[in-house]
């Protein structure tokens, strides 16, 4: 469908970022501004004068920067193959990279302070803006490098995001899918948006078709994807090494502030736990009567359920009741995404595919889906409000320098709504099939979440950890690592095709180093938050709004600490695992 043949409400409202193209243009030109702005303190920071006037200088560009770039990028995803989009793109793209090649010069200078003299900044309410800002400094002194060194790789910004650049340009416009056919021999034209909607399909065969030519497509140009990636990784080690990590694992877990302890726990707590899927699988292949379940059987839903579809609008609607126990204003924020057009609703030709929710500080948040009125849909809608409400509530009660919440807490948010909404369906099951198939959606959506990420996870560390040993990656290399890791996940009773060894190389999020693993961290936290949320928990909700509002206030494990959550302890991972192996038993 074209785009203009989209009703309007289904299309999103970019114009608290730009009024429109020619406004983006003229404010995104007068940012040039900056790079002789930057250029004329450097060698001045001594003088704590002229740094506090840097860094409130620094401040306001960085705000505008940001809403025009996401105005930017979100005009390019609405249409890929918009030239005219992908050029405004690059004006703002390059733009910024001269002038953080003219600033470069401020973490290095600064970091030539002593820890004395950065901590008396940081308590000196001239600077009390800026406070993050120097306890990064003192934290980050070991990997700063010299100015001379700094600019340089300030400049390679504007190209090193070319790989995952690459990835996306050629899954969302030019990978094309051969028509698929289900069990009646019908012939259905194949997208990538119908993907999950087919994936999820009662037809076994077209489930088949549709695993194996999505798989497929990416393996004929496994030779491409495979040379992009390792280029990827490549740049992910040289970095961590010149600005001495001991590996790329520890540089990701480090800029975030976050625990190198606690990806290791996530792994071996999901290793021990993997039976917990090989029950569900053997339950579900039991209850669909299957002989042999195949991996393309995981997401079929259960016999004799017939499939509900839904409206946007009814999408909606039972969104806010699943997260009415958040309270009043959490529901009327709801109201305020769709009454305000936050949400670019409905796939069109040319539109980036999946869903994910963006913002900027000062203009309301903004969510891409691709609505097909499945229940996949439904949830993936509530996710990306999570997130969006997590940013509404951080950049209203935050300054701008303490509102921009890193990634590890940020699938919190989004996995509380989207188990809101399926524990809120599993409780209006009104007979013992329907709440076996409840079960199974909460449990697709567990094998997703936690252990599928948690399985990447360890693709993208062993890729890397590879490389950094010396050990040359090639495409035979990961093909066949992916399939073993999907062997050992997915158990003995699942049988895989050969069309699962190329599944990786369609994966955006390896495109984001050790990305993956916090969207199963975040599933784990949210299970917590919500078991206590629905027990009527005493505080448990007022804990998590709060944990909403903290921005980056402290480092993301003591933000969940806050809210109840310690993943610094086994026995929040292992009360999890429990409460998902009482939850299998009743299916």
């Amino acid at each position: 469908m074209k785009r203009s043949a989209i009703a309007e409400k289904y299309k999103w409202d970019l114009t608290a970022y730009a009024k429109d193209d020619e406004d983006f243009l003229s404010r995104t030109k007068a940012l040039a501004k900056y790079q002789n702005i930057f250029k004329s303190f450097e060698g001045k920071l001594s003088d704590d004068e002229k740094l506090l006037e840097l860094l409130n200088l620094s401040s306001e560009y960085e705000k505008q920067l940001s809403l025009l770039y996401c105005y930017a990028m979100r005009k390019r995803d609405e249409d890929l193959t918009n030239s005219k989009a992908i050029e405004n793109l690059g004006v703002i793209e390059k733009i910024a990279n001269q002038n953080a090649i003219a600033a470069a010069f401020i973490t290095p200078e600064v970091g030539k302070f002593s820890n004395q003299k950065l901590n008396f900044l940081m308590k000196n309410a001239k600077f009390s803006h800026f406070r993050l800002f120097f306890k990064d400094i003192i934290k980050e002194k070991p990997h700063i490098l010299p100015k001379s060194e700094e600019k340089l790789l300030s400049g390679m910004g504007e190209f090193l995001g070319g790989f995952s650049d690459n990835h996306d340009a050629f899954s969302d416009a030019d990978l094309k899918l051969s028509d698929v056919k289900d069990s009646h021999n019908k012939t259905h034209k194949f997208t990538q948006a119908l993907y999950s909607k087919f994936m999820h399909s009662a037809d076994r065969e077209l489930r088949k078709n549709a695993f194996a030519e999505q798989n497929a497509a990416y393996g004929r140009y496994i030779n491409l994807l495979a040379s992009n990636y390792i280029n990827e990784v490549k740049a992910n080690c040289y970095f961590a090494k010149i600005r001495h990590y001991s590996s790329a694992l520890e540089s990701a877990i480090e800029s975030e502030d976050a625990k190198i302890e606690v990806y290791k726990t996530l792994i071996e707590s999901v290793h021990a736990n993997l039976k917990l899927m090989y029950n569900y699988y053997a339950k579900k292949q039991k209850i669909l009567g299957y002989d042999k379940f195949y991996i393309y059987d995981q997401f079929a839903p259960l016999k004799k359920m017939a499939t509900k579809t839904y409206t946007f609008e009814q999408a909606i609607e039972l969104i806010k009741r699943a997260v009415a126990p958040l309270g009043e204003e959490y529901v009327s924020l709801i109201d305020r995404a769709v009454k305000e057009k936050w949400i670019d609703v409905m796939p069109n030709d040319g539109k980036a595919g999946g869903a994910y929710s963006s913002g900027a500080y000062g203009a309301h948040p903004v969510v891409l889906t691709n609505f097909t009125g499945d229940l996949q849909s439904v949830t993936t809608l509530a996710h990306e409000l999570g997130h969006a409400m997590h940013s509404y509530y951080s950049n209203a009660n935050n300054i701008f320098e303490e509102s921009d919440y890193v990634i590890f807490v940020a699938e919190v948010a989004s996995t509380v709504n989207e188990m809101l909404v399926r524990f809120m369906l599993l409780d209006d099951c009104k007979s013992r099939l329907q709440k076996a198939a409840m079960i199974d959606e909460i449990f697709s959506d567990i094998k997703s979440t936690i252990f599928r990420q948690t399985m990447f996870a360890e693709f993208e560390q062993w890729a890397h950890e590879e490389h950094e040993a010396g050990r040359p990656l090639s495409k035979e290399k990961l093909c066949k690592k992916y399939f073993e890791l999907n062997k050992l996940y997915f158990g003995k009773g699942v049988a895989l095709t050969k069309e699962t060894q190329f599944e990786w190389a369609r994966i955006p999020h390896f495109y984001r180093a050790f990305y993956v693993y916090k969207y199963a961290t975040g599933l784990i936290s949210a299970l917590n938050i919500v078991s206590r949320i629905l027990k009527g928990e005493e505080g448990a909700k007022e804990k998590y709004i709060n944990f909403l509002k903290s921005g980056c206030k402290k480092g993301p494990v003591e933000l969940l600490q806050d809210a109840g959550v310690d993943l610094e302890k086994q026995i929040t991972f292992d009360e999890v695992f429990k409460f998902l192996e009482d939850l299998l038993k009743q299916m």
